[in-house]
């Protein structure tokens, strides 16, 4: 072309390199691109872009502004596909930030974006999680007289799902209805999996019926996410029926579809099924991926069978697959939680000689197998061993220490090692929190406890229920009933609730300490001092069940009821026969006569609450 007579025009070369760049040889395309100006042979404004897009595909985005540059400097004025070629490239390379800047500096200059620079765009801030942004800037379109099409809402209402705004996500999917654009599949999938992720299955029927009646068919991918999502949910019956409907529609199952089917039986422990599964997919012909041996493995460790996990892992192999970080992450913990620590080292001393990068999970995964198992020392090395690696430690892993080193009594080293925290940048979350907390009250420090809990809040790291029942206990333990109570109530305030080791530990104390609560002060027309403490421990039951919104679990019953009935002594021969005795006996038949119709109460008030919410 270059030597043809007549020379050809730069359209004709320019649909040369767009067809190069189509094959994705970029750097064949720049090596065209440069032979023509070589040649004399100038470019144009479609020219320049097509070798932006290039320099962009091949990560030095560099060399595409200095393609704006020149262009400038040729006389070239850069048009709307010069910019939205350069969003593009930005974009491709995860520098959305950098496009959104680039976006405005666009409009600043006067140049006018098309459709396709918004959705360029719309694409980048929701890959950068400013999915707020991006609904703004449909609404901007709209404005400026460009109307969004499918892509554009596809894109916006699948971030607002992911980021489980699922009302957000609705009432865009209606907007767009109402401008009358008509939904696809990939939309519908986006709101399917939304739904099945809050366990809104009614919506999901809802959103399956819409397809029906538009006649849209549902794909492999919409019955994957259905699969997934029974099988998350342990419904595995549910998930074999779907890939039954799917087979009756003539829609192969994948080995995506049978992988998930397979995890939710080794959710459900039920290993023998999932064999059975993995095996009939071998036998269908299917060749179960890494992903396949991995749900597995992963079963097989959970079911603490790790020789059946072993002889996967080398299956693996056999069949040419590799496993890969996750595979031998899974198969680490699998050993560490059986106590086959020497394994679980072997199995990471492999997978670096393999090539497998170790992550954040695998560090944590022999840290924790060393700290469950008393090998403090041990972790300690480990520890230290990684930090002169290079490798980046976050929280996770000076949690799993600061408990490991609590466990086994090393309070001082948890506590150094929590204070220097953030010399190191890192900020504890409320699981280190309360791991502190549990170890300050079990070391009879139940003060200074209390003086981290309330630090809590200045880090702006709110205590959750799990701390509130920590520290409370923390006082229970240490016989402080009156700040135990204060938290009590200032747990409830916060919307949370006893939990079952709480409320037994209270009910518990009550039964058996010598000094009554001032609950139950004012029982003094009955005579037994057992009836009095079962009294106090009736009133924490009837105050779990209507100011802490919470229905006691048995253990926390089975306390009570066994506190009053070692209490209530009986002779031989006797029942009604003493006064005492009779109050004891009607005391007892009103008190479960009460705790019956308490329950009975809260559970219809939580029934009307739930028709209301529903009729609403």
């Amino acid at each position: 072309m270059i030597r043809g007579y007549p020379r050809h025009s730069v359209v004709e070369f320019n649909k040369l390199v767009a067809a190069v760049v189509r094959m994705k040889y970029y750097e064949a395309a720049v090596s065209i691109c440069k032979q023509m100006e070589l040649e004399g042979i100038r470019g144009d404004a479609v020219t320049f872009a097509i070798l932006i897009n290039c320099f962009c595909r091949l990560g030095v985005l560099n060399f595409g502004y200095s393609v704006v540059g020149k262009m400038f400097k040729l006389g070239v004025e850069p048009d709307v596909i010069t910019f939205t070629t350069l969003i593009n490239g930005l974009c491709v390379r995860g520098k959305f930030a950098e496009s959104v800047r680039l976006f405005n500096d666009m409009v600043r200059d006067g140049h006018q974006p098309d459709l396709i620079t918004y959705n360029t765009l719309v694409n980048g801030l929701c890959k950068i999680g400013k999915t707020n942004e991006a609904v703004r800037l449909l609404k901007k379109m709209g404005e400026c007289g460009f109307q969004p099409n499918i892509v554009a809402y596809t894109t916006v209402i699948d971030s607002l799902c992911k980021d489980r705004l699922v009302t957000e996500a609705l009432d865009l999917f209606s907007e767009m209805i109402d401008k009358g654009i008509f939904p696809d599949v990939v939309i519908y999938n986006s709101l399917i999996q939304a739904m099945c992720d809050s366990g809104k299955w009614d919506e999901v029927k809802i959103l399956l019926s819409e397809m029906g009646s538009q006649g849209i068919k549902p794909t492999v991918v919409t019955y994957n996410i259905l699969v997934d999502a029974f099988s998350k949910e342990g419904m595995v019956s549910d998930a074999q029926n779907m890939i039954d409907v799917m087979i009756r529609e003539g829609i192969e199952p994948s080995i995506v579809t049978y992988s998930a089917l397979i995890d939710g039986y080794c959710l459900r422990g039920e290993m023998d099924e999932a064999r059975k599964v993995f095996d009939l997919i071998i036998n269908k012909g299917y060749v179960p991926n890494v992903v396949s041996y991995s749900i597995m493995i992963n079963g097989y460790c959970k079911a603490k069978m790790v020789d059946e996990a072993v002889k996967l892992f080398h299956e693996m192999s056999d069949r040419g697959l590799t496993p890969n970080t996750v595979t031998y992450n899974t198969l680490i913990m699998g050993m560490s939680q059986v106590g086959r620590l020497c394994t679980a080292h072997e199995l990471f001393e492999e997978m670096v000689a393999c090539g497998q990068v170790p992550d954040v999970m695998t560090y944590s995964i022999l840290l924790d197998g060393l700290c469950k198992h008393h090998h403090i020392h041990k972790a300690l090395e480990l520890f230290r061993a990684i930090q002169r690696s290079g490798f980046q430690l976050n929280i996770v892993h000076y949690t799993v220490l600061i408990d490991g080193m609590i466990r086994a009594g090393h309070i001082s080293g948890a506590k150094e090692l929590f204070s220097g925290l953030a010399m190191k940048g890192l900020r504890p979350s409320v699981y280190t929190y309360n791991i502190m907390i549990k170890g300050l009250c079990k070391a009879g420090a139940p003060n200074e406890a209390y003086e981290l809990f309330r630090t809590m809040e200045e880090d702006d790291c709110l205590p959750d229920d799990c701390c509130y029942n920590t520290m409370i206990r923390g006082f229970l333990q240490n016989n402080d009933m009156s700040r135990a109570r204060q938290l009590i109530d200032q747990m409830v305030d916060n919307g949370f609730a006893a939990d079952a080791s709480t409320s037994a530990m209270v009910v518990d104390l009550l039964l058996t300490s010598p000094r009554i609560s001032t609950i139950g002060q004012n029982t003094n027309c009955l005579n037994n001092e057992s009836v009095k403490k079962c009294k106090c421990g009736l009133s924490f039951v009837v105050y779990l069940v209507f100011f802490a919104s919470r229905v006691p679990e048995l253990l926390c019953l089975s306390r009570f009821f066994g506190g009053f009935a070692m209490g209530l002594k009986f002779p031989k021969g006797y029942f009604f026969d003493s006064e005492d005795n009779r109050k004891a006996w009607t005391v007892f038949t009103l008190m479960a006569y009460h705790i019956f119709m308490g329950l009975t109460l809260y559970s219809t008030f939580v029934s009307y609450q739930e028709w209301e919410e529903k009729k609403t």
